[in-house]
């Protein structure tokens, strides 16, 4: 089951929607850091639904019948924002990525390092099913490694990664060289003088 249908939308549109609501905050959360703030996306449901309609719109275009998408995995925090509405938008199932200590039960862990430190992910180990078909979704790929722990505890359970699909990505840190699977992007951000 695929959701709600609706006509082709004007990706363009969607894009130039969403990217003039995000806002960026220099110097958090620590110095060097430009940070993109996508959380007024939330704030207005035209917006929300935008995000909502751009991803899916991607992902059906690429995926469809038997190859459509059994699971959403969110990263911990910012995936778990929309997430759940495009798994629920694309009749799949959700299944967060959480930090260390989050979780209960058993659970698979991944290192990883981000542009300002170091953390672990972990997933429930029942959360996924071998051979079960998997897009990961975060809000932004800056370096790459976060989504790229969670591709690995998607593997270590017999997941297939399908694509990485994000908000916005920071190109001039070639976080996605890091990843196994397509990734796709509505959005590009940041200039190279901005370095972390």
């Amino acid at each position: 089951m695929s959701g709600i249908s609706f006509e082709q939308p004007n990706i363009g549109e969607l894009k130039a929607l969403l990217s003039s609501t995000l806002r960026q905050f220099p110097d958090f959360p620590s110095k060097g850091i430009l940070f993109e703030d996508i959380l007024p996306i939330f704030k207005n449901p035209k917006t929300f639904q935008a995000l909502i309609t751009a991803l899916k719109f991607q992902i059906e275009s690429n995926f469809s019948g038997e190859a459509r998408p059994d699971v959403i995995v969110g990263l911990d925090a910012r995936g778990f924002l929309f997430g759940p509405t495009l798994a629920l938008s694309l009749g799949a199932a959700f299944v967060p990525v959480r930090k260390q200590g989050k979780v209960p039960g058993e659970v698979v862990e991944a290192l990883f390092e981000k542009e300002y430190g170091k953390d672990v992910f972990v997933m429930q180990a029942d959360a996924i099913t071998p051979g079960q078909k998997v897009i990961i979704v975060d809000d932004i790929i800056a370096t790459g490694g976060s989504a790229k722990a969670a591709g690995e505890l998607v593997t270590k359970l017999g997941g297939t990664i399908l694509e990485y699909a994000f908000l916005l990505e920071l190109d001039f840190l070639k976080g996605r060289d890091k990843l196994t699977a397509p990734v796709y992007t509505l959005l590009s951000g940041q200039p190279e003088k901005l370095k972390f």
